[in-house]
């Protein structure tokens, strides 16, 4: 059993920056991790992954601004958002799972955290 807690959300204006963090319980390395973000009224959607390896996928609408790591030896995840959109704003999500075919698909992770809040003004 995988246990995630993610913080580092905030309110933040439109172009600034935040970082969130995503504490595992197990053993970092040996996981795929994604963030996911979920919007009121909108359906969760993949955000950034990891693989084990250290290769990163994003969703189209972050890359160049949102960049996904890991620190293995502090179990933990994280994204660093830059440029924010007031359209980023959402509840973001860090998931895990020990194998992953399609890395921004929301079904292919058992392992949730709780989220943590964003929002972007303009």
């Amino acid at each position: 059993q995988v246990q995630l807690v993610e913080s580092g959300g905030g309110s933040v204006q439109a172009g600034g920056s935040l970082r969130l963090s995503c504490l595992a319980s197990g053993y970092l390395q040996y996981y795929f991790m994604g963030w996911f973000r979920q919007a009121p009224g909108k359906e969760r959607e993949g955000v950034a992954a990891i693989d084990s390896d250290g290769s990163t996928s994003y969703a189209d609408s972050v890359k160049g601004r949102f960049t996904i790591s890991k620190d293995n030896a502090k179990n933990t995840l994280y994204l660093q958002m830059n440029s924010l959109k007031p359209e980023d704003t959402a509840m973001y999500y860090c998931a895990a799972d020990f194998f992953v075919m399609t890395p921004l698909a929301t079904d292919e992770y058992d392992y949730w955290g709780q989220g943590t809040q964003v929002t972007v003004s303009s």
